[in-house]
């Protein structure tokens, strides 16, 4: 392996464990067991580490998502799996870590934003419409506004001023806030398929 990509896979795992902010370059390096000359050889300073992850990070985000879309049986299981798929994402994650890269590295939360307000957009929006022709979702959904209400609501998620991390798990605001969503929007139809998943007899 290269090491400009080993340098960026030992970044995310640090990042991940312990946050961002709390990484130095110095423990990047000695992580590795290089040198930090020749970590500067490859990166300036820490935000160029911090954007190149975050960039190498949503390709493979993208990648998994598209996957997920394409063997999903209907938009109900595409729902309910990426809902599993994020349980799995933020299980090992430092709370800290989307708060730092929020406050201290603007040029890496640009790329997440960007990419929130494009790829995630369009995903939402195709989900929804999906889940409309195949009946399972309500035929009056406002397409538009609900996958920018979605898209809000993502931000929300991450605001520690709404979920202190010392308060709010991540991993439960996260389920909690898409099973509401996913609820809100399924038709009758919908809702059945959901209580099959969720093993849930109900009385109508």
């Amino acid at each position: 392996m290269e090491i400009k990509d080993r340098i960026l896979q030992a970044s995310i795992g640090l990042f991940t464990r312990n946050g961002i902010k709390s990484v130095s370059m110095d423990d990047i390096a000695t992580h590795l067991g290089i040198s930090k000359k020749t970590l500067y050889k490859w990166f300036e300073n820490k935000d160029q580490i911090v954007s190149a992850v975050i960039h190498n990070h949503l390709n493979g985000v993208q990648g998994e998502c598209e996957g997920i879309i394409g063997h999903a049986r209907n938009a109900v299981d595409e729902m309910v799996q990426m809902m599993d798929w994020a349980k799995r994402q933020f299980a090992n994650m430092n709370p800290n870590a989307i708060h730092d890269l929020r406050k201290y590295y603007p040029a890496a939360w640009g790329l997440f934003h960007e990419h929130k307000s494009s790829f995630i957009l369009q995903q939402i929006q195709a989900n929804l419409r999906r889940g409309v022709a195949e009946g399972l979702y309500r035929a009056d959904l406002d397409i538009e506004v609900l996958s920018r209400l979605r898209l809000a609501q993502i931000d929300v998620l991450f605001d520690p001023d709404v979920f202190p991390s010392a308060q709010f798990d991540q991993m439960r605001v996260q389920m909690a806030c898409n099973e509401h969503f996913l609820l809100g929007v399924v038709s009758l139809k919908g809702h059945k398929l959901i209580n099959e998943y969720r093993h849930v007899t109900e009385e109508e």
